[in-house]
């Protein structure tokens, strides 16, 4: 028998009120799979636990052995980031503790096919760009995995006698200039900005974040182009993105 802990999609912005939740639940978790025996379980939890750190250099590679410093986290008011990695951290404990083989993975930002019919934080940072909502794209970078990876990072995981720790799920990261770059090729019939907010300042570096572990177990990452693509054509699919009367047939999308 197997665990899955998975990450719920929600449109909720986080508080301080939801640290404590989180963490019961983490626990909670482990406990029940120890009372039920489970052999394994396998723990969503989120690029948020592992790389904010502001001492972090942005040339150094992150890694499984990477997290996120608490105290920058709760000074900042960054409770998305401060909530993942306390709970993360709990489900270890309460995992050494009960004698449960837990399996962590730590996904970016997820994109592609929409499963529920409404709109979440990750497509919003998508829709605003092609609706004219955003004028400008920010000097910011981000990293991006498919909603399709993630969920077969869960089932390798699973069937891995050999998965151990925690597996960072990421396919690459983009600046925000690429990201715009990307939706305006595939889909110019929308408005998508083409300009900086901040045209003073260097262009953002991105982090990069390590997939080694998961490669080496089989996973072949859906290229972040073809991720964004299907996102958008989800978004269409499901009525939250108007589809122009004289829409450019893009169907056949080639890196």
């Amino acid at each position: 028998m197997v665990s899955f802990t998975l990450l719920h999609p929600s449109p909720i912005t986080p508080s301080e009120e939801m640290v404590e939740p989180a963490v019961n639940g983490a626990k909670n978790v482990i406990i029940a799979a120890a009372e039920g025996k489970v052999r394994r379980v396998v723990f969503t939890s989120s690029i948020g636990a592992v790389y904010m750190d502001p001492t972090r250099n942005i040339d150094v590679v992150v890694d499984e052995s990477c997290w996120s410093d608490l105290e920058f986290c709760k000074n900042t008011k960054n409770w998305y980031c401060y909530g993942k990695a306390v709970a993360e951290q709990a489900a270890w404990d309460e995992a050494k503790e009960k004698g449960v083989d837990l399996v962590v993975v730590n996904p970016v930002l997820v994109l592609g096919p929409l499963l529920q019919p409404t709109i979440n934080a990750s497509t919003i940072h998508i829709l605003k760009y092609l609706t004219g909502s955003a004028k400008t794209y920010t000097n910011a970078t981000q990293a991006y995995v498919d909603v399709r990876d993630v969920a077969l990072a869960h089932i390798l995981l699973y069937e891995s006698p050999t998965a151990s720790g925690r597996y960072l799920c990421a396919e690459s990261s983009l600046h925000r200039g690429e990201l715009v770059e990307i939706l305006a090729k595939y889909f110019p019939e929308y408005p998508v900005p083409t300009k900086c907010s901040d045209e003073k300042n260097p262009r953002a570096k991105p982090y990069i974040f390590s997939k080694q572990k998961l490669k080496d177990l089989g996973l072949e990452f859906t290229p972040v182009s073809q991720c964004l693509y299907d996102t958008v054509k989800s978004l269409q699919e499901k009525g939250h993105l108007p589809v122009p009367t004289k829409q450019q047939d893009s169907t056949a999308l080639k890196s």
